[in-house]
């Protein structure tokens, strides 16, 4: 089940919001854990058994790691303590099984093929294949194994108590509006949440508004931009023009901002409807101004993750040079490998920690004495060359897409694919919407007259304010009925989330 669905915004939904809140505060979390439960068993059916096994793992790891089985409260454990091989067990245990859960779902397919692969490369013919059932990918894995792999991380070290309230873990764990696909929630910033979560008018009414922009981004703006994109990315290579290659990997990088983005915001209102506040997980990615102002802005909550959990432990930016590097590179390796079971991924992850690491020799002084349009076409630039890798169905057909943005590309045909077969009226005013929305200019004038209306006390300033206020909340819901409308009618709706 998806945000983006009839079932979800006039079944699910509705139904849950009202349960939730005739029901007592001591049962909601255990009601909210069922629903979700219930929420993954729709799309999954059976395979709701690995996130179920997950977080009973992960909830007798926390207590293992701290102690938790005997008499007394948990306290936190001191980071510079010595820790007991029972601790690092339990450590160890929560990591392998959730890294084994990831690994066997999500990469054994992989592995399989490229080992097969390199057989035949080799000029193998008779040997020591492998075949296996096609594996099927469960919907979130890689977003709730880290999720729920970071509270024993944080138990050990310190950052959390462990829990002995199981219901409430799992509810942590399970919670549906960032089940799929993020935000991804750390215990420690919903511990206290998650015994306290009250909701009053204007939380409920800012997530509903948070809700339907998300849904509004989802729908009006990334649809529209996948289906320019999928159009163009389906094009045999030997066939693209220059003009026709960036206005496919323009449309993919518009629809992939607003499809994680729009997500995020569909996420943080549901949060913000049952009470929970989740961290913000874009801000406006596509106007930095380096590589590594991107990565501060772009899925948040994931790059913060990699940070903490895993380039921090390397060493982090304390080592020499070198292993700084090393770190980087292994990191982003990684962090391309998480994205998907490809090697386009890989190449991906490579080739952003590639200009992070020249950025650290010396490349971001020489940027930031250039003028600031300049700045922001250079991570533009070199953003949406790597989006061509993330979006390709093969690294080959990756090369040719490159090879026709440069303009080394010449079909035989001349013009066998205008820019108008992909582009209308409507498309082009999405785009320009798009552009615009990618920026912080909305909020900026937003913020300017909350202040004028704060500054001034005038009548007249307080009724234009009011009517500037009711155009707001209309044009919020005109939002809402296009969307609505867009869904029921069937309109293309695709998840790229659903890939990882």
């Amino acid at each position: 089940m998806v945000f983006s669905s009839v079932a979800f915004l006039f079944l699910f939904l509705p139904i849950v919001l009202m349960v939730y809140y005739l029901l007592k505060v001591n049962f909601r979390n255990v009601f909210l854990m069922l629903c979700s439960l219930f929420f993954y068993y729709w799309g999954e059916n059976y395979l709701v058994w690995i996130i179920i096994t997950s977080t009973f793992i992960d909830y007798l790891c926390g207590l293992v790691i701290s102690g938790g089985f005997k008499k007394g409260p948990i306290e936190y454990i001191a980071p510079e303590k010595p820790k007991t091989i029972l601790q690092k067990t339990g450590l160890i245990i929560s990591i392998a099984s959730n890294l084994g859960f990831l690994g066997y779902f999500k990469y054994c397919n992989f592995f399989v093929d490229t080992f097969n692969s390199v057989l035949v490369n080799l000029g193998v013919t008779n040997g020591p294949f492998i075949t296996i059932s096609a594996i099927i990918l469960p919907l979130g894995i890689s977003f709730y194994s880290f999720q729920s792999m970071s509270y024993s991380i944080d138990v050990f070290n310190g950052k959390v108590r462990a829990t002995r309230n199981f219901l409430d873990f799992a509810c942590y764990v399970t919670l549906f509006p960032q089940l799929v696909a993020g935000p991804i929630v750390r215990y420690r910033d919903i511990e206290d949440q998650l015994r306290n979560h009250e909701v009053n008018i204007d939380k409920f009414s800012g997530g509903v508004f948070r809700f339907i922009m998300g849904l509004s981004k989802k729908v009006i703006i990334a649809n529209t931009m996948a289906g320019i994109a999928d159009s163009i990315f389906s094009i045999p290579g030997a066939e693209l023009t220059f003009t026709t290659a960036w206005i496919g990997i323009a449309a993919y990088t518009l629809q992939i901002y607003f499809d994680f983005s729009g997500y995020s915001d569909m996420a943080i209102g549901l949060g913000s409807m049952f009470g929970f506040k989740f961290l913000e997980n874009f801000n406006y990615p596509y106007i930095s101004r380096s590589i590594q102002d991107f990565w501060r802005r772009w899925h948040i909550s994931l790059s913060t993750w990699w940070r903490d959990y895993v380039y921090i432990p390397l060493g982090g930016s304390k080592k020499s040079p070198i292993r700084v590097y090393l770190n980087l590179l292994i990191v982003f390796f990684l962090c391309g490998l998480w994205h998907g079971a490809s090697w386009n991924f890989v190449f991906w992850g490579l080739y952003q920690g590639f200009f992070l690491i020249i950025e650290r020799l010396g490349f971001l002084k020489l940027i930031k004495k250039i003028p600031l349009f300049v700045q922001h076409a250079y991570v533009l630039v070199v953003t949406m060359v790597g989006w061509v890798f993330f979006r390709a169905d093969s690294f080959s057909h990756s090369g040719k897409y490159v090879y026709a943005m440069v303009g080394l590309n010449q079909p035989e045909v001349a013009n066998l694919h205008p820019p108008g077969e992909f582009l209308d009226p409507f498309s082009i005013f999405i785009i320009c919407t798009a552009i615009i929305l990618s920026t912080p200019i909305y909020q900026k004038v937003r913020d300017y007259f909350f202040h004028l209306s704060e500054k001034f006390d005038s009548s007249l300033f307080k009724h234009v304010f009011k009517a500037l206020e009711i155009f707001g909340y209309s044009y919020v819901l005109v939002l809402l009925l296009f969307s609505v409308m867009s869904i029921s009618s069937g309109t293309y709706n695709p998840f790229i989330y659903f890939r990882f």
